[in-house]
C-alpha cells in the first residue's frame, strides 16, 4: 500500500513538473513583449484583450503594457501620455526588460522600413510585405532593393530558410528586379517565386497576393502599407482590422531595437498576432539575421547607381545638432532629402524620419515655425 502511495505521489509530481515546462515553453526563458496602449482609436481595452489572447494562445509570451492597464492583472508602466509611453518603451528595451514592443506609429529613422505579414482570405497562406511602414531609402528603386532584403530576413527569422521573393508590379519594378538579379549573380543567394498566372514571373499581379504565390511580396512602403490595411480590415468594414500580424518589425542597417508596428485600427485578433510575430522575431534571432542579410547584399552591391543632376550635387552641411521633437508633414518622399537640405541651407537643424501618416522632418520645437514658412515658401509643403 504505501509503495502504491509512493508511486502515484511520484505520477503527481513528475505530472507537476510537465504542466509547469508547458506552461513555461518547455523550460525555455518567456519572451517579453511589450505593449503600448495609448492612442488608439478603439480604446485600451481592447489592446488588453489581444494581449490577453496572445498568452492563452501562445505559450512562452509575457505582454507588458505601457500606456493604461484598465484594471488588468497584467504587468504594466502607467503613462500620461504617447510621448512618455515610447520613451519607456524605449528604456525598457535598452535596459533589456522586455524583448521587443508593438505600438502604434513610431518615427523610425530613413533607413528602416518594417515587414507586414498577412494572411491570404482565400487560402490561409501567409506572405511578407515588404515593406509597411517607414522607408528604407527615399530612391524608389534602392528602396524596393532594400526592401527585398528586409523581407527576406524577416521570412527567414520566422523559421523559413528559403523564402521565395516576387516584386509586386508597381512602379520601378522591373528596374528592382534586375538588380536584385545582379546581386544574386554577384553572390546574394536568394530564390525567386513566380507568379501563379498563366505567364509566370518574378512580377507579381494582384491576384498574387490572393493566392500566395511568394513567401515575400515587395513592394514601395506606400502601397505595402495600404495592402496591410485591406487585408487586415476588409472583414471588419474597415475602421476595425482582424486579421493578419500588423504592420511587422521595423528592419535597416545599424536599428537594433525590435519595434513591431500596428495601426490604431487594429482590432484584439490583430494585436494577438502582432505580438505572437514578435516573439517570433525573438526566437528566431532577426537582429542577428538582418545584419547577415544586409552584409551579404551590400558585398553583393545593393547600392542602385542614381544619377545626379550637376546642380543638385553641391553638398550642404547640416547645422549643429538640435533636440528634435516638432514633426512637418507632408512632404513628398522623393523631395524629402531636398526639403531637409533647404531647411539646413537656412540655419535650421532637421533630421527626416516617418510618421504614421507619411515622411516627416523632425526639427526642434523653436524652429517650427520658421521650418514651415521656408518649406512653404519653396514649394515642398501645402
Amino acid at each position: 500500500m504505501a509503495d502504491r502511495k509512493m508511486a502515484g505521489d511520484l505520477l503527481a509530481e513528475v505530472l507537476s513538473d510537465a504542466a509547469l515546462k508547458l506552461r513555461s515553453n518547455n523550460g525555455l526563458k518567456p519572451v517579453r513583449v511589450g505593449l503600448t496602449t495609448l492612442g488608439s482609436e478603439l480604446g485600451a481595452a481592447e489592446l488588453i484583450r489581444g494581449a490577453q489572447m496572445a498568452m492563452v494562445h501562445n505559450l512562452g509570451i509575457e505582454a507588458v503594457l505601457i500606456g493604461a492597464g484598465a484594471e488588468s492583472s497584467l504587468e504594466t508602466y502607467a503613462c500620461a501620455d504617447e510621448d512618455e509611453q515610447h520613451c519607456i518603451m524605449e528604456e525598457l528595451l535598452n535596459r533589456g526588460k522586455i524583448d521587443g514592443c508593438v505600438t502604434a506609429h513610431y518615427p523610425f529613422p530613413i533607413g528602416v522600413a518594417t515587414v507586414g505579414r498577412i494572411i491570404t482570405p482565400g487560402r490561409g497562406k501567409e506572405v511578407f510585405l515588404a515593406t509597411s511602414t517607414g522607408t528604407s531609402d527615399t530612391d524608389r528603386v534602392q528602396a524596393m532593393v532594400k526592401n527585398a532584403v528586409y523581407g527576406i530576413a524577416a521570412a527567414r527569422s520566422a523559421g523559413i530558410d528559403r523564402p521565395r521573393v516576387g516584386i509586386l508590379n508597381v512602379d520601378g519594378a522591373r528596374q528592382a528586379e534586375q538588380h536584385l538579379e545582379k546581386m544574386r549573380n554577384a553572390g546574394y543567394d536568394f530564390e525567386w517565386g513566380s507568379s501563379g498566372r498563366a505567364e509566370g514571373g518574378r512580377v507579381l499581379r494582384g491576384n498574387d497576393l490572393l493566392m500566395g504565390s511568394v513567401d515575400v511580396a515587395v513592394t514601395d512602403t506606400l502601397t505595402g502599407n495600404l495592402l496591410v490595411k485591406i487585408f487586415s480590415a476588409y472583414t471588419g468594414g474597415g475602421n476595425y482590422e482582424t486579421l493578419g500580424y500588423g504592420y511587422g518589425p521595423g528592419i535597416g542597417p545599424d536599428f537594433k531595437h525590435l519595434i513591431m508596428i500596428i495601426s490604431r485600427a487594429s482590432g484584439a485578433p490583430v494585436i494577438a498576432q502582432a505580438i505572437k510575430y514578435c516573439a517570433d522575431m525573438v526566437r528566431g534571432g532577426l537582429s542577428s539575421i538582418a545584419a547577415e542579410e544586409i552584409k551579404k547584399a551590400e558585398k553583393a552591391g545593393w547600392k542602385v547607381a542614381v544619377k545626379i543632376k550637376a546642380a543638385e550635387a553641391k553638398a550642404v552641411e547640416p547645422p549643429p545638432d538640435k533636440v528634435t521633437t516638432a514633426q512637418i508633414a507632408g512632404i513628398d518622399i522623393m523631395q524629402l532629402d531636398e526639403a531637409m537640405e533647404s531647411l539646413w541651407d537656412s540655419g535650421i537643424f532637421a533630421a527626416s524620419g516617418m510618421g504614421c501618416t507619411g515622411p516627416v522632418l523632425l526639427v526642434a520645437e523653436e524652429d517650427r515655425s520658421q521650418a514651415s514658412i521656408i518649406l512653404k515658401e519653396k514649394g515642398f509643403v501645402g
